[in-house]
């Protein structure tokens, strides 16, 4: 763009000088010449010697001399036609490709242009779909009508669906549900509801032929199971110390106490897994207290003590019952 339409101002045998060649060289040296030349001065070229006006400078004598040989051999009737002399595509011009944009290297200006491609593309299809719309409710005013009344049904069968949902949970929270026949009972293996959707169906009833559980499932049943297990363990370990503790036994229960509360530290991250993995909100966990454990083992402690102590007064009882007996029944004896 810069070369179109500029008039070339040095003379014949300073072109030459510029393309480093002798008056009566060949057009195979002219073009070789130029070619090595406008890699080296060319802007966009890798060249550390790049420079805009020297490319202009060999541009300008190359046009030049190719007119003097086209003009010496439209005098000498036994070379070859003038066309072969006619100037060919230039070797620079591939750096004038990828539509003009970009700068920098012909690998620099690829990516720049794909990257270009692909905004274009993205614009094109934004607007073709901002028409598409643009039609679509682009029609009477009895249309929008229809939307308006067609969007306030669904905005309140919505309202009407949450409060519904909201009712039940509030029934389920006083308790409302809790006299019902099948509370607690399993729902039938294959139950036959119209509300199900008849894949989901099919593929519950092959997992459950095949002894599958959802994964939620087995991480509920482990953290239950895991927790009754330390609750029972940590009662035994402080009933075999007995009462009162001595210091080594009260250091061995401070032990103790450090190792439920390091399980119930790992108890809680399964409880993290299981909530990022259970499908319904209501049945999430929360996190296990170790204090809330510790009060909760000190009391069924006590109560077992309490339970193990009232049975040994019993027992007590029944044994001296026996021996006054016997005793008074002989004095009674003795009497007669």
């Amino acid at each position: 763009r810069m070369l179109s339409g500029y008039k070339p101002q040095n003379n014949v045998q300073d072109s030459y000088k510029i393309l480093d060649l002798k008056e009566g060289c060949s057009l195979d040296d002219v073009r070789n010449s130029y070619h090595n030349l406008a890699k080296k001065y060319h802007p966009d070229s890798s060249s550390g010697a790049a420079d805009s006006k020297a490319f202009i400078r060999v541009e300008e004598a190359y046009r030049v001399v190719l007119s003097d040989l086209a003009a010496k051999q439209k005098s000498d009737p036994g070379d070859e036609e003038e066309d072969q002399f006619k100037s060919k595509s230039l070797q620079h011009r591939h750096y004038l490709s990828f539509e003009g944009v970009g700068i920098g290297t012909p690998s620099q200006r690829e990516k720049q242009y794909m990257q270009f491609r692909v905004d274009r593309a993205t614009e094109q299809v934004l607007e073709y779909r901002q028409q598409r719309l643009e039609s679509r409710y682009a029609g009477s005013d009895l249309s929008r009508a229809q939307d308006v009344r067609q969007s306030k049904k669904v905005k309140i069968t919505q309202a009407v669906e949450r409060l519904v949902e909201d009712l039940i949970q509030e029934s389920m929270a006083k308790g409302d549900f809790d006299n019902l026949s099948g509370k607690g009972k399993p729902l039938q293996k294959f139950s036959h509801s119209p509300h199900i959707d008849p894949m989901t169906h099919n593929l519950n009833r092959i997992l459950i032929d095949n002894g599958y559980q959802p994964e939620w499932i087995l991480l509920q049943k482990e953290i239950r199971e895991t927790i009754e297990r330390l609750r029972k363990s940590i009662v035994a370990s402080r009933r075999k110390l007995g009462e009162p503790m001595t210091l080594p036994e009260q250091k061995q229960w401070g032990r103790i106490c450090e190792q439920f509360a390091e399980d119930i530290r790992k108890l809680n991250k399964r409880v993290d897994n299981f909530n990022l993995v259970v499908p319904i909100l209501s049945r999430q966990m929360v996190h296990f207290s170790t204090d809330k454990e510790m009060r909760r083992a000190r009391k069924t402690y006590e109560a077992v003590v309490e339970k193990v102590s009232d049975s040994d007064v019993k027992e007590n009882e029944g044994k001296e019952g026996k021996r006054f007996g016997w005793k008074s029944s002989l004095l009674r004896w003795l009497k007669l």
